[in-house]
């Protein structure tokens, strides 16, 4: 999983910065220039698809941490291993769920705000603390940015964590097959 996670950290993170850049490049998204509307268009396009490929690479390691957590509670109890080990991958995974669900939060919030700061919508966040709806929108985005790097940070470095303890748990399971008698491979 590590070796895999860190490059859809990066596309993700890209993604979302490429979706920003674009969104800034729009002067006014109320003109009926087909340009500008163009530039509407691909914004809410790369936008969509940075923030479904965000959630979906958080949900990725999360259903990765489920399966291994099950599986090191699962191996620690036949083969009679110390529960601590499972124990330490609940508590890798309760502390990055977290920063998780603050960044698909994040992500819900920026998507709603963005169809809010369009001009066609019948929902408006303008005058909301005296600011307009694109303000809200970029502001949001800008956090979710950042946001979501920081996590994806934490996230690789619970991954790198958790795969220790499969180590630990592999060279126990090992350990114990050899004494045994039993077929390793």
């Amino acid at each position: 999983m590590k070796r895999i996670f860190l490059p859809l950290a990066v596309v993700s993170v890209t993604l979302l910065l490429i979706s920003s850049g674009l969104g800034l490049a729009i002067d006014d998204p109320g003109s009926l220039d087909p340009g500008v509307q163009w530039r509407v268009s691909i914004h809410m396009l790369t936008g969509l698809a940075a923030l479904t490929f965000s959630t979906l690479l958080h949900a990725i390691l999360f259903t990765y941490f489920m399966g291994t957590g099950r599986w090191i509670e699962e191996t620690a109890a036949a083969y009679k291993l110390s529960p601590e080990l499972h124990r330490r991958n609940q508590r890798i995974k309760y502390r990055t769920l977290r920063g998780v669900m603050a960044c698909i939060g994040l992500i819900i919030a920026t998507g709603a705000l963005g169809a809010a700061a369009d001009p066609a919508s019948p929902v408006s966040m303008d005058g909301v603390a005296g600011l307009t709806g694109s303000t809200w929108h970029l502001s949001v985005a800008m956090i979710t940015v950042v946001a979501n790097a920081v996590v994806h940070f934490i996230e690789y470095n619970a991954v790198s964590r958790n795969m220790l303890i499969i180590d630990e748990v592999l060279g126990e399971v090992r350990r114990i097959r050899v004494e045994r008698g039993l077929a390793v491979e």
